[in-house]
């Protein structure tokens, strides 16, 4: 049979974000990470068919709205994007809380505030409206840290460089200036297309990191590549996901755990703001708002709370089907 989907698209910072509005799924799960696996197991087809080409292209990412699990909770987010369900998603959760909002898929108790649970964990939301538009959103993510530091790698057709991983609702390995990487501008778009997926093969050879508190989270998906000029006041990125995909945001999870790993190296305290802009010089604002820690079975890890705020903008409805009878109903990807 046909399955029929309702969309709410638009943009987080230039990068695309699909709310699924109506056809979602039935989950199991008493937790969102829970009903995550359960999504994948059953379900990916819809993340494909939706994500991947034709419907779809190598940047696609959006998710769904679910009941809360908890009584604490205003709602769940469950995330897809060509390159999974994610565990958390920033340029994502800006984009579904605003078209939420603004379309009334979302009810928060307190004007100005939501509790969501994400698979990664429960986030907490400020946002700002003016005349019925979310103007900003604000998000206190999940505790982010630096998993691994001084990681040396060997990329072909490049050379050496030296990495470090951190954490920040996903797990990015962190490129900065040095060697043959002269900064974003001294690549281009299409060179960091062509050398991320070598540094991410060359880092997950050498390391994999394991969420300490939920193992279902873990391996090295993202590649960030931080600019030359990074200040205590600002900086600017790259990140690449999928297979094929540089985010044309600042990527809200990858802000997370560059305020994380800035911390770490002594460049950002506690109450600091770091204005993140994207490739394309869209903007992310972060601030560190607190230390913390993970429990582990070695002992605590220092850890950051960071606050990621951003804007998003929806750009039209749209019906889509996934029809059986379609070669391409599950999507396709072109390496």
């Amino acid at each position: 049979m046909r399955h029929t989907f309702f969309c709410i698209d638009g943009h987080t910072a230039g990068n695309p974000v699909r709310l699924v509005a109506g056809g979602a799924p039935l989950l199991r799960g008493a937790t969102m990470g829970e009903r995550r696996l359960d999504f994948l197991a059953r379900f990916d087809w819809i993340r494909t068919g939706l994500c991947f080409e034709p419907r779809g292209h190598a940047m696609m990412s959006g998710g769904f709205l679910y009941p809360p699990t908890r009584e604490d909770s205003d709602g769940g987010i469950l995330f897809i994007e060509t390159s999974g369900c994610l565990p958390m998603c920033g340029h994502g959760t800006i984009g579904l809380v605003t078209f939420g909002l603004e379309h009334g898929y979302l009810h928060p108790r307190a004007p100005g505030k939501l509790r969501l649970e994400v698979p990664a964990g429960m986030i907490d939301i400020d946002y700002r409206e003016d005349a019925g538009r979310v103007t900003a959103v604000r998000i206190r993510n999940v505790p982010s840290y630096v998993a691994a530091r001084g990681i040396e790698i060997d990329v072909p057709g490049f050379g050496p460089l030296t990495v470090d991983v951190a954490y920040g609702g996903n797990y990015y390995a962190i490129v900065e200036p040095q060697g043959p990487y002269g900064g974003l501008d001294s690549l281009g778009a299409a060179r960091i297309l062509d050398l991320s997926p070598k540094v991410r093969e060359a880092v997950r050879a050498k390391f994999h990191p394991v969420h300490p508190v939920d193992p279902a989270i873990n391996g090295v998906s993202h590649v960030m590549w931080a600019d030359k000029g990074v200040t205590r006041e600002a900086g600017r990125n790259a990140v690449f996901y999928g297979d094929h995909a540089i985010d044309r945001s600042p990527c809200g999870t990858g802000t997370s755990a560059r305020l994380a790993h800035l911390h770490a190296k002594g460049l950002l305290k506690t109450g600091d703001r770091f204005v993140h802009d994207s490739y394309i010089h869209s903007r992310f604002v972060g601030t560190v708002e607190s230390e913390t820690s993970l429990p582990s079975l070695d002992g605590p890890i220092p850890a950051i709370v960071p606050l990621i705020e951003g804007r998003a903008v929806s750009t039209g409805f749209n019906t889509i089907w996934i029809d059986p009878e379609d070669v391409f109903c599950h999507g396709f990807q072109v390496a």
